[in-house]
């Protein structure tokens, strides 16, 4: 296993399980309430090493996996969580070489999940902050190739769709049922489109978009996630859980 080096990113871990995201430098410092950890401790360190801050506090430091990112990586909009993340990619079969129009990338959560599934994405997004964002993003945590296989469009996926040749079309903004009406031009025969909405009436329109000949099935669901304590004989659900995010609209283009 390779030792950490000056450049890439470390996750340390606190006795609380709290996790803080950093970017190893020469001469750096990571700075808390418990102190500060000398940078020089983790450059040339392996993976599972646990260093101490200056007042005492330990810290287990291992390389960030992409749920850490996701979770801890810089953003401008809302991201999508882990949780929902890889129920998307199965729910529209993400694989090697899938050709996936995406509108509203955001921050890239999505983006990064589908590029590591093997994906080529065409990117619609609004906001140009957003777009840059989502570049940085995908660049920091999958670095510079990961680029050839992801192309962002300043563009609104309301007003059409220019692609063709799509595979699978995910949609995450506001008003996804406006979306529909376009994808027929862009989308395949038996391609498939998954709309991310927060609300259930969100939902309801999106499956009213779907409700023609043209589609089949149509299904929407919601994923709920729930950790459990487990100490020695103790055993029971965690006291919190996340329930609810979004629900996940997903149906087949039938030509």
């Amino acid at each position: 296993m390779r030792p950490f080096a000056a450049g890439e990113r470390a996750l340390l871990i606190d006795s609380k399980k709290r996790r803080y995201l950093l970017t190893l430098q020469e001469g750096g410092e990571f700075h808390s309430h418990a102190g500060f950890v000398p940078h020089e401790l983790l450059i040339g360190a392996a993976e599972g090493t646990e260093v101490r801050s200056t007042r005492g506090a330990v810290y287990l430091a291992l390389r960030p996996t992409l749920e850490d990112f996701v979770l801890e990586m810089p953003r401008g909009a809302q991201v999508i969580y882990p949780k929902d993340l890889a129920p998307i990619c199965m729910l529209a079969d993400i694989g090697p070489g899938a050709r996936v129009l995406e509108t509203g990338v955001g921050s890239g959560a999505l983006s990064m999940t589908m590029l590591r599934w093997g994906a080529e994405i065409v990117g619609y997004e609004l906001r140009e902050d957003f777009l840059h964002r989502a570049v940085d993003n995908v660049r920091s945590f999958l670095g510079e190739e990961a680029l050839e296989r992801y192309h962002v469009e300043l563009r609104d996926a309301y007003e059409g769709i220019d692609a063709s040749g799509i595979d699978r079309v995910v949609l995450d903004l506001p008003e996804p049922w406006r979306v529909i009406p376009h994808v027929p031009g862009a989308l395949h025969a038996g391609g498939i489109v998954v709309a991310y909405t927060p609300s259930i009436t969100q939902a309801m329109q999106v499956r009213e978009a779907m409700a023609g000949k043209a589609w089949g099935d149509v299904r929407t669901l919601e994923v709920l996630h729930r950790g459990w304590h487990i100490e020695g004989q103790a055993v029971r659900p965690d006291h919190r859980m996340v329930a609810h995010t979004a629900f996940l609209t997903v149906g087949r283009f039938l030509g």
